[in-house]
């Protein structure tokens, strides 16, 4: 299918923005199922850590060769087969009896997502022509909002009213509609005929799955073994696709400042945002004493500022550019961020609403445009390999994020508790379940103090995505003479 506007297109859109609410509503719901399926399974912090990034893992790993796949196959395919994988998976997690099962599940989990991410968003570039795509994406990002807050809030209702299954059990009728409706009002779509990369995809899941555990180990301590494995591997997936006639992955892009510079700053952006759900979801919870819808309810001024300002940001976007917009958006995220740093213990929930309102707003404005920028930069017959490339980066971003703020989050916080005794140091939740009063108001400070540290972190690295929108990519005028000039080469 070349890219264009297809008579379908707005139907399509709807299937698209099912396939990502599925995978929006789980990653969602699981940080607030968190402290219940702690408790229920007996998991340690690691095995959360784990139960969170096998499926980063795996997802990150695969997501190059599934775009590939897809382009290669047919995008409706590999995505029909993604969310059938996902909706399966979720069924087997409600059945674990066990922290090890049940990241088991999380990694079929992790092969579904892969599977479905390319797909949505290429056969969006190829159904809609440049002058609709932006608000296309826009309307996309913001059913992911819906499901990033609306998942959290009935997801926490029915974990409070039933059990933490039901984070997993919600994902199976999403799967299944999403299905239906891609072969009823889909059509199927691929690029032209292109050989095989076997090595290519071997190379890449490889290099991609060695430098994921290694970012995944960090804390731990430096993994020489798979650090020589991912710099082995990348190394050898890079040159092999600079020589062969036929690679994967059009590694071309990166001569591109709208994508090479786009990538890097949404790449700093998921560093930053890396423990954002789960240390915020901790914080509400443990210090504040939220049940789990209570702790849904809680996202909702982001949800209603992303809104707002995603229609705002994809209107203003088209008069005066990607670059001013990218920026402004970044640094409203580190505002926010930087304003989560100044909570304390004691503090109600004005503060935590007017950042996450801030946050909102400043993805708002930034995401509509950094999609846009980045996936117009794409060419359209490789548009599920090309969109695997720029998701292939941002988990790597998230990954280190999870794995750097994680480990500076739970050093920070046993740090403060250096007095305490010994299983009160390794979690906020292990100190509450001991039921000394003195020591939980202890727990709930540390963690506050910890959670400071890592926001400000945060916001650093936001600040930092900004920096690197406003110097690399091109502005207005740069960006058309680019695409007139790229016409007049391609003989249209």
């Amino acid at each position: 299918m070349q890219s264009g506007n297809h008579p379908r297109r707005w139907l399509i859109l709807i299937v698209l923005c099912l396939a990502t609410l599925v995978l929006v509503i789980d990653n969602m719901v699981l940080t607030v199922a968190i402290p219940p399926l702690t408790a229920d399974l007996g998991a340690t912090a690691q095995d959360i850590q784990w139960i969170l990034d096998s499926y980063i893992l795996v997802f990150a790993g695969l997501l190059l060769t599934a775009g590939s796949l897809s382009d290669r196959y047919g995008r409706r395919k590999v995505m029909v087969i993604g969310l059938a994988l996902f909706g399966l998976a979720s069924l087997a997690a409600t059945f674990v009896t066990n922290p090890g099962q049940l990241i088991a599940a999380r990694t079929a989990m992790g092969v579904g997502g892969a599977l479905i991410m390319p797909s949505t968003l290429s056969i969006l570039i190829t159904v809609f022509d440049e002058n609709e795509r932006r608000k296309a994406m826009s309307a996309w990002g913001a059913v992911a909002m819906l499901g990033l807050v609306g998942g959290p809030i009935a997801g926490g209702a029915l974990i409070a009213e039933y059990s933490w299954e039901t984070a997993f059990w919600i994902n199976v009728p999403v799967a299944a509609v999403a299905i239906i409706a891609s072969f009823a009002l889909m059509p199927e779509s691929k690029g032209p005929e292109r050989k095989a990369d076997p090595l290519g995809a071997i190379l890449s899941v490889a290099g991609m799955t060695a430098l994921v555990w290694t970012i995944i180990e960090l804390p731990h301590g430096l993994n020489w073994a798979s650090l020589a494995v991912a710099v082995a591997a990348l190394a050898g997936f890079v040159a092999w696709e600079l020589r062969t006639p036929h690679p994967m992955v059009p590694l071309k892009l990166f001569r591109d400042r709208t994508f090479s510079g786009g990538s890097l700053s949404l790449t700093l952006v998921q560093i930053g945002n890396g423990g954002l759900l789960l240390v915020m979801t901790q914080y509400l919870q443990f210090v504040l004493g939220y049940t789990p819808t209570e702790a849904g309810l809680a996202f909702i001024p982001l949800a209603i500022a992303s809104l707002v300002f995603n229609g705002i940001g994809a209107g203003l976007g088209a008069k005066i550019g990607n670059r001013p917009m990218i920026s402004a958006g970044l640094l409203a995220c580190a505002g926010g961020f930087g304003l989560m740093a100044t909570l304390n213990a004691s503090d109600g929930f004005w503060i935590t609403a007017v950042a996450l309102a801030l946050m909102g707003a400043g993805a708002g404005l930034a995401m509509p445009a950094a999609v846009s920028a980045l996936m117009g930069a794409i060419p359209p017959e490789q548009a599920g390999v090309g969109s695997a490339l720029n998701d292939t980066i941002q988990q790597a971003g998230a990954a280190l994020g999870v794995a750097v703020l994680g480990s500076i989050l739970a050093d920070s916080y046993s740090a403060g508790m250096d007095s305490a005794p010994e299983t009160a140091r390794r979690s906020i939740a292990d100190a509450l379940a001991l039921g000394d009063s003195a020591l939980a108001q202890a727990a709930r400070e540390a963690f506050t103090d910890a959670m400071s540290t890592t926001f400000l972190i945060s916001a650093a690295g936001v600040v930092a995505a900004a920096i690197v929108s406003l110097v690399v990519l091109p502005g207005r005028k740069a960006a058309a003479a680019g695409k007139t000039e790229e016409l007049v080469s391609t003989g249209h």
